[in-house]
């Protein structure tokens, strides 16, 4: 930097600084500027010879090779005391852009005694606010005569204001709503800025309040936003409402959900059935007539949906004109091939809706091939049968598989593979399904009654061995039904602080553990709107083998979903406006949500 010789520590202090800038403005007012524009405008007695201060760019004088010394901006730095000379554009008469050829032209005016272009500038600079305000008092006759100077008026407006051409900010969409989620939940955590313990220890009063409103399906009315939580009984009871669910069976000192992987669970416990036959004969009958009374709420419209935990599956059953299907839908997994086959042997027809999926993905890829490649379309197909390998084999391999050997002459010298080889060879892709999401089956319809009877007949639904042996499954569902026992969701809260950059910030949660159903989940997000302001976020703990319940159902009726009406099932109608709605989620499940400003965004 040639310019750094000239830097001057000594202006750091802001006083001195404006008080140089007070006696600059007094001078200018006392002493006039040059007239030939040798001198700088601006620049009064105060300043020594030679020197233009606050002036980060070279001295506009006629003798540029001066005595004086440059003094430095204070306020700029260093680096960027030097620019590099810019490109000039002139307009001629007929509104062209000419770039003029460097900066030749002024460097000769300059040694002809001519104003520099520095002077120039400034001048114009000191005239254009005095053009514009004359501008502004034209009348509108005289406005129509200077059309050339209104244009350049908003051009240059245009360009000294880049705000006025910016784009509009777009406010970002609000979701009011996140999509269904049919999964199982095993623990909830909320967080919130603001305090969440109105949730715990409600009074005996708000308690028994809640239990009444949820056996008579009775809810109440909130504001958007309620100030103080913790004095408002409705929410409090509100609350105690929506961790309510109903159980069969239901033993005291053992927890029987989840039932998959559970055996440590179970370990030490007490089960008096396992060694009495007379015992596990009385559970499954109880067992049997409240999953028929399930049934038969579900075909009224008067239970939403009901799920059946086995220690191998977990079933759910949807009443007609929920997750966007006008019948009666059952979702099952994870399934093996020989619960399959005896679902098929009781004349129970269903379809695998991922490995349809799959199919018809597989089958959409092959016809793009095709287009693509029509003068190969052997060679693909070849390749396509590689690939899929034994489920593209068809009954016509088996006859002509081996005519090569005969060809050869060797057919009688080697062994052929007897026709039970072949049979498991080409079923074995839907045994490789087995225990995976891709065997999730799908019963819709009035065959989801020959589900029921199969599941109470079926005696792979009960463990014959094991901690859990003797055991039925457990049934669960948002409203009661015979032979069930009412139990709540256990919700604590507790402050803690979080770190928050290099401070620390009082955060403030709420946990929720048991067997949480999806209008459960709805329930508790719908009361903390209002009362957390609109602004929470939520970690989801989903059960693993129900998270592919949310998978679409082979016969989506969006029309015959409007004219079933759900309003006696006993939930509240934005639960059962969520649970309308088509799934959407897949195989995956909810796993993070949070709440901004009373919009919701979430993971999966």
């Amino acid at each position: 930097m040639s310019e750094q010789s000239g830097y001057s520590p000594s202006f750091k202090r802001p006083a001195e600084i404006m008080r140089m800038r007070r006696k600059r403005a007094r001078s200018e007012a006392g002493v006039p500027s040059s007239v030939d524009g040798s001198e700088s405008p601006g620049q009064g007695n105060s300043s020594p010879a030679g020197v233009r201060p606050f002036s980060p760019g070279p001295l506009f004088t006629q003798n540029r090779s001066g005595g004086g010394l440059k003094r430095r901006n204070p306020f700029a730095n260093i680096e960027n005391t030097f620019s590099p000379r810019k490109k000039l554009l002139i307009y001629n008469d007929d509104g062209n852009a000419v770039e003029a050829e460097g900066y030749k032209l002024w460097d000769a005016r300059e040694k002809d005694g001519e104003p520099t272009l520095g002077g120039r500038l400034t001048e114009t600079e000191r005239q254009q606010p005095r053009n514009i305000a004359s501008k502004k008092c034209l009348s509108l006759s005289e406005d129509d005569f200077l059309p050339g100077e209104r244009e350049e008026d908003v051009k240059t407006t245009l360009l000294k204001s880049p705000q006025a051409i910016a784009p509009l900010s777009i406010a970002p969409p609000v979701c009011t709503e996140y999509p269904a989620d049919w999964s199982l939940k095993t623990r909830l955590l909320f967080t919130s800025p603001l305090l969440l313990s109105w949730a715990e220890k409600p009074k005996a009063r708000e308690e028994a309040l809640g239990l009444s409103q949820h056996c008579r399906a009775q809810f109440s009315s909130l504001p958007q936003s309620i100030q103080d939580p913790r004095s408002c009984s409705e929410l409090r009871c509100a609350f105690q409402q929506s961790l309510i669910y109903w159980q069969h069976p239901s033993l005291s000192w053992i927890s029987l959900f989840p039932r998959i992987n559970a055996e440590r669970s179970f370990r030490g416990k007490s089960a008096p059935w396992a060694q009495d036959p007379a015992l596990q004969q009385s559970l499954m009958s109880e067992w049997s007539v409240s999953l028929s009374s399930l049934y038969s709420l579900l075909k009224s419209q008067q239970c939403p949906y009901f799920y059946v935990c086995s220690y191998q599956f977990t079933a759910l059953f949807r009443a007609a004109g929920l997750g966007g299907s006008g019948s009666i839908t059952a979702l099952m997994s994870p399934t093996t091939r020989g619960l399959r086959e005896a679902m098929k042997a009781d004349g129970i027809e269903f379809s695998l809706p991922l490995v349809e999926e799959s199919r018809k993905s597989r089958e959409q890829r092959n016809l793009t091939l095709n287009k693509e490649e029509e003068g190969t379309e052997k060679h693909a197909s070849e390749l396509t049968e590689d690939e899929e390998g034994a489920e593209d084999e068809t009954d016509d391999d088996e006859d002509g598989s081996f005519s090569w050997l005969k060809e050869m002459g060797v057919q009688d010298k080697i062994k052929k593979p007897d026709g039970i080889v072949l049979k498991l060879r080409k079923e074995g892709h839907t045994t490789s399904l087995d225990h995976k999401p891709e065997s999730v089956v799908c019963v819709e319809g009035s065959h989801t009654f020959t589900l029921i009877n199969f599941l109470i007949n079926c005696k792979s639904a009960v463990a014959a061995a094991g901690s859990q042996a003797g055991l039925p499954p457990t049934l669960l569902a948002p409203v009661a039904f015979r032979g069930a026992a009412m139990h709540t969701l256990k919700a604590r809260s507790v402050n803690v602080k979080s770190q928050v950059g290099s401070s620390y910030q009082d955060i403030s949660s709420l946990e929720v553990t048991g067997p949480i159903l999806p209008s459960s989940l709805h329930a508790i997000t719908t009361l903390l709107r209002p009362a957390q302001k609109g602004n929470f976020s939520a970690a989801l703990y989903t059960h693993t083998p129900t998270a592919v319940m949310n998978v679409p159902t082979t016969e989506q009726q969006a029309s015959a979903v409007g004219s079933v009406d759900l309003s006696g099932c006993g939930l509240q109608p934005a639960s059962i406006q969520q649970l309308q709605q088509p799934p959407s989620l897949g195989k995956s499940a909810l796993t993070h949500l949070t709440m901004n400003s009373y919009s919701f965004t979430w993971r999966n």
